[in-house]
């Protein structure tokens, strides 16, 4: 019989290797979006090992949100990062991608390749309404947490408002709720406290490594030296390889669009993963057309079915437009897929590690600063609108997917339907709801 272990002493300092395993081992089961990646995170790190307390779990996570970005791989990018260094931060951000990209990279060749066939339209049927309703319970998960009280719930459904009905450009909602959290801090300063964009557990963990008043290691302290030499090393990393595309296929050239686009992508929309897709659709599909509606919805529905980041769509994106433009010739099809597919990853994950290097110093230097927090933890509030907004353009795509004068989805109306009370009521994990899902489009699709 196992002794439990004391929490009121403090767990054993954490090795990198011991840390390198944890990363590794999280990119290849980090199923479940954004908002599944984050409580597993939270389970394993903060209840189970007790890396890092809860306090400094939750204002970090708040930090991640108001990036542009995926705020779970940004958020892994960030504990590493505390832990170990840059050399921390890398390999948890970096492992927390790798996995996801080989696997979502190999399914989008099957689909590319064999995706007429019957069989596989039929399980890409049923998979579609099951990560629409994904979406809208991500919306309810986070919503959950990110709205403990009526003022952020007002925020919120504003921030669907402004998006949905009166087509206001994300950054711009961000900013209004920064505000609205700045301002609201100092007059209900009880609502926007820190943590309350993230519900607090009451249950005590025990003491972490990174505890609430652990002091900030030397590398987590800002210095106008170090942010500098930061700066110029990401912008030498971003600048080469454009510079390299650029020389070899020309500024037009279908690789270096992608460098440029998906860097624009990274640095302009908020609100991790679900808040992204409608900016890459609107450019991959109109604007470069590097593929075409149904195929992005597809490309969701393959990434939900992968680990990793789900904003590691924009691999899938990549992928189909380096095969569709055939940059490398006819007969090279595969490479050319896979190339745009790692484009598209460098560009979009590249500003992440930027972020918290950069700005992860001056993060930690503030977490007790409600003038500082209430903004993040206003912004918050708002993502959850954003998700509700996505959520409504995937419906719409899912069950009138040639426009509201064509034929009614109804049966994938059922299959939403019943992909979301299993994950709602009886807590399915997403992976079987795919699965399942997956196994009555293919049923469907055979009568």
């Amino acid at each position: 019989m196992s002794t439990p272990p004391d929490l009121t002493q403090q767990p054993d300092p954490v090795s990198f290797g011991e840390a390198l395993i944890y990363w590794l081992k999280l990119g290849f089961i980090s199923f479940g979006g954004p908002a599944g990646q984050i409580s597993m995170m939270h389970q394993e790190l903060v209840e189970k090992r007790r890396w890092i307390s809860e306090h400094r779990f939750l204002h970090a996570l708040n930090y991640t949100m108001v990036l542009p970005g995926p705020e779970a791989q940004q958020l892994a990018t960030y504990i590493g990062w505390l832990m170990h260094g840059v050399w921390g931060g890398i390999a948890a951000g970096f492992l927390f991608v790798l996995p996801s990209l080989f696997i979502l990279s190999g399914l989008t060749w099957v689909y590319l390749a064999y995706g007429n066939i019957p069989a596989v339209e039929g399980v890409l049927y049923g998979i579609k309404p099951a990560v629409t309703a994904i979406v809208v319970f991500a919306a309810y998960r986070i919503g959950s947490r990110a709205l403990p009280n009526n003022v952020l719930r007002a925020i919120a459904v504003l921030a669907f408002i402004a998006i949905f009905a009166l087509h206001i450009p994300f950054p711009y909602i961000v900013l209004m709720a920064g505000i609205i959290g700045y301002v609201g801090a100092k007059f209900l300063p009880e609502m926007f406290t820190a943590g309350a964009g993230h519900d607090a557990s009451k249950k005590v963990y025990g003491r972490a490594i990174i505890d609430d008043n652990t002091p900030a290691p030397a590398h987590a302290r800002f210095k106008w030296s170090r942010f500098t030499m930061f700066l110029i090393v990401g912008l030498a990393i971003g600048g080469s390889v454009m510079m390299i595309l650029t020389l070899n296929y020309g500024w037009e050239g279908t690789l270096t669009q992608m460098s440029v686009f998906f860097t624009k992508a990274a640095l302009v929309t908020f609100g991790g993963a679900y808040a992204v897709l409608p900016y890459v659709y609107q450019g991959g599909v109109e604007q470069y057309q590097w593929l075409n509606g149904t195929q992005m919805i597809d490309g969701l529905a393959l990434g939900e079915t992968t680990p990793g980041p789900l904003i590691m769509v924009v691999a899938f994106v990549g992928f189909v437009g380096g095969w569709t433009k055939e940059v490398f010739g006819s007969d090279m099809l595969l490479l050319a897929g896979f190339m745009g597919a790692c484009v598209a990853t460098l560009f979009t994950f590249l500003p992440s590690f930027l972020f918290i290097f950069l700005g992860g110093p001056a993060i930690e230097a503030t977490r007790n600063d409600l003038k500082f927090t209430a903004p993040l933890t206003g912004i918050t509030a708002a993502v959850v609108g954003v998700i509700l907004n996505l959520a409504v353009f995937f419906a719409y795509h899912v069950l009138w997917p040639k426009g509201f004068e064509a034929t009614f989805e109804w049966f994938a109306v059922l299959i939403g339907i019943a992909a979301f009370v299993a994950l709602f009521k009886y807590k399915v994990g997403i992976v079987p709801v795919i699965a399942v899902s997956a196994a009555i489009g293919l049923g469907y699709s055979l009568i």
